[in-house]
């Protein structure tokens, strides 16, 4: 009886794995760097799917890999697209277990994907719908490079020659979906090695934003590790608020975290910090709360988002209204530091900052597939 193969994917996979692919399959010593080049490059440059894409390399070799291997990427069960263009990404990797990728047009040099690092989250920050989502795992470096390949797979961003790769959809990566990266830091270092290596999807580590709500023990090898640009999830001025606000302050208060900040790897007026600011009605929005935030980031390179609050079923709170927010936008301003208003995008689809949160947890696919059936019935 045949003996049955499970099957691989090298999506995800890093180039030491890839190495050991090879190995694996006996290619000569010799030949090992060359072929794993190839077998990088399609990969990660050209996004291929078959392996009979794999134009320069021996059929022989093609065969023995996809007799062990594929190149598939994890399930995609869902796809929303909003009326302002941009993209949600429902992805399964496994029973019941589903992260969210959010494709946002009009980002940075052409559009950024905001990426998942954790199924669910630990840190139940009472503004943000994910934190009302337990913590299922940490996701590995494959499925967290996978959610780029994915989102490249329908935008059709794969480059076709040199010029393709000079114009791609997709020019910034920010973790700032589902979960707190530092608290998977070698999965996100990981991934970051591979989604920045030159030869394949070449992200620039520089358009790399990790987002953190203020693991200060990790903050450090962040920037040591990965050289990443650091955004903070700040969203109040005193410890009391942000206790409330950001739970993990009552671990590392705003002192602590503004000097992790001071000291972050690489941080000057070229690589400023990002301080994320979500406005909430009569909570955090006042002119004194404005002025003490210029207070607090007094020499640090810093630039800081102003977020309107993007609600969700059950939200405690409101968005402050849009002439308070530019008014305190204009007090950050005239201290110095520029403080742009993010437009709210993918409200329509829940795909806004701090709305994400697994579709398996609102409603499981068994339910919606009886609605779907019901729908389809003759009355």
């Amino acid at each position: 009886m045949t003996e049955m193969i499970n099957k691989t994917s090298l999506a995800g996979m890093s180039r030491e794995a890839l190495h050991d692919v090879l190995m694996g399959v006996d290619v000569p010593e010799k030949q090992v760097r060359m072929r794993l080049n190839q077998l990088w490059r399609w990969v990660y440059y050209s996004g291929a799917i078959d392996f009979a894409q794999m134009t320069d390399m021996a059929k022989p070799l093609r065969a023995t890999l996809e007799e062990r291997h594929t190149l598939s990427r994890p399930d995609l069960s869902e796809r929303q697209v909003s009326k302002d263009g941009t993209r949600k990404y429902l992805i399964k990797l496994g029973p019941g277990i589903e992260v969210e990728a959010v494709y946002i047009p009009g980002v940075g040099r052409s559009g950024a994907l905001c990426i998942s690092s954790q199924v669910g989250c630990t840190l139940n920050c009472t503004f943000c719908h994910t934190g009302t989502q337990a913590l299922v795992r940490n996701l590995t470096a494959a499925e967290i490079v996978t959610q780029i390949m994915i989102a490249r797979d329908d935008l059709d961003d794969w480059p076709k020659s040199p010029i393709d790769q000079e114009s791609r959809a997709i020019t910034n990566i920010v973790f700032m979906g589902m979960g707190e990266p530092l608290y998977n830091l070698e999965n996100v270092a990981a991934a970051m090695a591979i989604l920045s290596d030159g030869e394949g999807i070449a992200i620039s580590r520089r358009r790399i934003t990790v987002s953190t709500s203020g693991v200060v023990p990790k903050m450090h090898d962040l920037g040591a590790q990965t050289q990443a640009m650091l955004a903070i999830s700040l969203h109040a001025v005193n410890d009391e608020l942000r206790n409330e606000l950001v739970p993990i302050n009552k671990a590392y208060p705003l002192k602590d975290l503004l000097n992790a900040c001071r000291t972050y790897p690489g941080a000057s007026n070229a690589r400023r910090i990002t301080f994320e600011y979500v406005m909430l009605n009569g909570v955090n929005d006042s002119d004194a709360e404005a002025r003490e935030l210029v207070r607090l980031l007094k020499g640090i390179p810093a630039k800081i988002n102003l977020i309107p609050f993007n609600p969700w079923p059950g939200a405690p709170y409101e968005c402050s209204n849009w002439g308070r927010i530019e008014e305190f936008a204009q007090i950050v301003n005239k201290a110095g530091y520029a403080s742009p208003i993010r437009t709210p995008r993918g409200r329509d689809i829940d795909a806004a900052c701090g709305q994400l949160r697994s579709q398996s947890i609102k409603k499981r696919a068994s339910e919606r597939m009886k609605e779907r059936l019901a729908a389809q019935s003759p009355s």
